[in-house]
């Protein structure tokens, strides 16, 4: 079990076995849940590596179909995240979006629309993207 208590240094996480529970204060617990420990699992080998989802995304550069551009653009996220893709400015031309990025020890600019995904759509891509580059060898 976990519990938010309140002391006065601030607040603080306590985790607690099952059966400790019964003799655990709780008059000073702010929220208390239920927690469990993730099972460890052997890393997955990525079926694509980072070179290639640099080239992929540099090869899509000229895409117009939306459903490219989404995927183009989600593709980028990851890339920033990773810190592949480095954003350096963003302009609005005839209300399109578009951001000037650069790939990681590379000069030439690239431009990424910004298709306003909502949510729901960042999450189906990142999906695909996650089924497609994560297979296991």
């Amino acid at each position: 079990m976990a519990a938010l208590v309140e002391t006065p240094q601030g607040f603080v996480r306590s985790d607690v076995m099952l059966e400790c529970w019964e003799r655990f204060d709780r008059k000073d617990a702010l929220a208390i849940w239920q927690t469990s420990v993730p099972k460890s699992e052997p890393r997955k080998r990525i079926f694509v590596d980072d070179q290639v989802l640099c080239d992929l995304f540099a090869g899509l550069a000229d895409v117009a179909e939306p459903a490219k551009v989404n995927f183009r653009f989600v593709l980028g996220l990851i890339l920033m995240r990773k810190r592949l893709l480095i954003y350096d400015a963003t302009r609005n031309e005839n209300g399109v979006e578009t951001w000037t990025v650069r790939l990681r020890g590379r000069d030439e600019p690239l431009s990424l629309i910004n298709p306003r995904l909502g949510e729901e759509d960042v999450r189906q891509v990142s999906n695909q993207l996650g089924q497609i580059l994560n297979q296991e060898l």
